[in-house]
C-alpha cells in the first residue's frame, strides 16, 4: 500500500476528512502501509499538500476530493454566507484549543451558549472537560470569564490561559475581557488570521490597554493548527504558550 493510500483510508474511515493530528496518529499504523522514514508527519503533510486526491478545508483539516459534495455543512460550507463560514470556523478553532488544553492536562471551558455547536464529529460540549466554570473569584468576574471563547484552568482550579478567537471584529471587546481579568496570573491570547496582526498591534497599543499591553499574545490560525497537530503520541508540545 502506498503512503497516500494510507492517508486516504484514514479519511475514508472518518467520513472523508481528518485533522492533521488524526492523520499523524493513524496513517502510519494502517495495515499494509510502509513508512520507512523517521519523519512520517512531514511525509503526511507533503502528501495532502501535493496530491490531487486531497484538498484543504481549514488550517490543519483536510478532505478527500471525491467526498467534497458529501461533507457535513459545518465542515465544508462552500455555499454558506461569509458570516456562516466565520461561525463554523470560530467553532472549529474553539474545539482545537480545547483539545490542546485537554492534552496539556488543563481543565477546559467553552461558553455554555456554544456547547451544542458542532466541532468535527462532536460538539464543543463533548470536548470541554468542565460542565460549569470554577468559581475562582467574585461573581462579576465569573460572568466575564464565562464569555471567553476558551479557558484553560490549572490544577488549582485557577485560570491558566484565556483565548479569544477573532474573525471580523476589531479586538476591542476581547481585550476588554482580558483587561477586566488582568489581576489573575494567566496567559491572554488573541487568535486571528496573520493578516490582522498589524490591526491587533494598533489596538493593543492604545493607552487604555496599557495594563495588559505586554501580556497579550497573538496566535495565528495556522499556529493553532500546528499546536493541535503536535499533540500526538510521537511529538512533544511546542512551547507556543
Amino acid at each position: 500500500m502506498y503512503q497516500y493510500e494510507a492517508v486516504e483510508q484514514v479519511m475514508q474511515e472518518n467520513d472523508g476528512y481528518a485533522t492533521l493530528k488524526r492523520l499523524y496518529q493513524r496513517a502510519p499504523e494502517v495495515d499494509g502501509s510502509e513508512w520507512k522514514t523517521k519523519t512520517p508527519n512531514a511525509s503526511i503533510r507533503r502528501i495532502v499538500q501535493n496530491h490531487d486526491r486531497f484538498f484543504k478545508l481549514r488550517p490543519g483539516l483536510w478532505a478527500l476530493e471525491d467526498h467534497r459534495e458529501e461533507l457535513p455543512e459545518h465542515v465544508y460550507a462552500e455555499s454558506a454566507s461569509e458570516l456562516e463560514q466565520d461561525r463554523y470556523n470560530h467553532w472549529y478553532f474553539q474545539g482545537l484549543l480545547a483539545e490542546v488544553g485537554n492534552v496539556r492536562r488543563a481543565q477546559t471551558w467553552v461558553p455554555s451558549q456554544d456547547k451544542n455547536r458542532e466541532f468535527l464529529d462532536r460538539t464543543l460540549g463533548d470536548v470541554r472537560s468542565l460542565e460549569s466554570i470554577h468559581e475562582f473569584g467574585y461573581e462579576e468576574l465569573l460572568r466575564r470569564a464565562r464569555t471567553v471563547d476558551v479557558l484553560w484552568f490549572n490544577e488549582r482550579q485557577m485560570p491558566d490561559s484565556l483565548f479569544e478567537v477573532e474573525f471580523s471584529t476589531d479586538f476591542q471587546n476581547s481585550l476588554h475581557k482580558f483587561l477586566d481579568l488582568r489581576d489573575y496570573y494567566a496567559n491572554f491570547v488573541i487568535v486571528a488570521d496573520e493578516s490582522r496582526k498589524s490591526q491587533f498591534e494598533k489596538r493593543i497599543g492604545q493607552s487604555g490597554f496599557d495594563p495588559i499591553s505586554d501580556r497579550v499574545e497573538f496566535l495565528t490560525f495556522e499556529g493553532v493548527s500546528e499546536l493541535h497537530a503536535a499533540t500526538n503520541k510521537t511529538d512533544g508540545l511546542p512551547d507556543i504558550l
